[in-house]
């Protein structure tokens, strides 16, 4: 049997569906309802196509949901390590830099990370890369920790402790507004460094905020 990969054009006669439409539009089901409501025949009433559509850009179902965890791993998991990477010149600016994923949802979707949890919970494979993609974070902020001096057990630590609290923040679905909880931005970096940040530096991270 010969296999015809994919298409990245659209369909012909479905010129108005695209590969980003079925993968969106699996993306939100996957958030809003769970991995075991992203099927091909659903997404295409909802997107009011056949499945001959689904099949010009993915091989199957399990291509379409390999393409799901691509994209959580792209964008979620990407935007941390880039951040905590980046050229910092001290360690505050580097807090604040990580900071960023935590305050611009269009970085990192929590939605998206705790449906992928959930998903996990029922499959070895996903527990597998959720496990890896939380190392992987965690590696690169304790990377970012060890550059400004901080010695192996105590930026392994900071960096457990900065970015499991997030995660937990988000599973727990707390409710406080950004703006509030960035007004407490120079108690949190004090907490997640050890040391005192300038006015300048609270003030550059709250020009982020208010450009989002």
């Amino acid at each position: 049997m010969i296999m015809i990969a994919p298409q990245d054009e659209p369909a012909p006669g479905n010129i108005k569906v695209t590969r980003w439409d079925w993968i969106n539009l699996a993306l939100q089901t996957l958030i809003s309802d769970g991995i075991e409501s992203v099927r091909v025949l659903p997404l295409g009433q909802k997107l009011g196509v056949s499945r001959s559509s689904f099949y010009w850009y993915f091989q199957s179902r399990q291509d379409l949901l390999d393409q799901l965890l691509a994209h959580w791993h792209d964008t979620n998991t990407k935007a941390i390590v880039e951040r905590a990477g980046r050229p910092a010149e001290s360690i505050i600016m580097g807090v604040m830099n990580v900071f960023e994923c935590w305050a611009d949802e269009r970085l990192f979707d929590p939605r998206l990370d705790f449906a992928i949890r959930e998903w996990a919970r029922r499959s070895d494979d996903v527990r597998r890369m959720i496990d890896q993609a939380d190392d992987e974070r965690l590696v690169a902020i304790r990377d970012m920790y060890r550059r400004h001096g901080y010695d192996e057990e105590d930026a392994f630590i900071r960096a457990r402790v900065l970015y499991y609290m997030q995660i937990g923040y988000y599973v727990l679905d707390l409710k406080e507004p950004v703006e509030a909880r960035v007004s407490h931005l120079a108690a949190y970096l004090r907490s997640f460094t050890g040391q005192e940040p300038s006015e300048a530096d609270v003030a550059h991270f709250m020009r982020f905020v208010a450009a989002r």
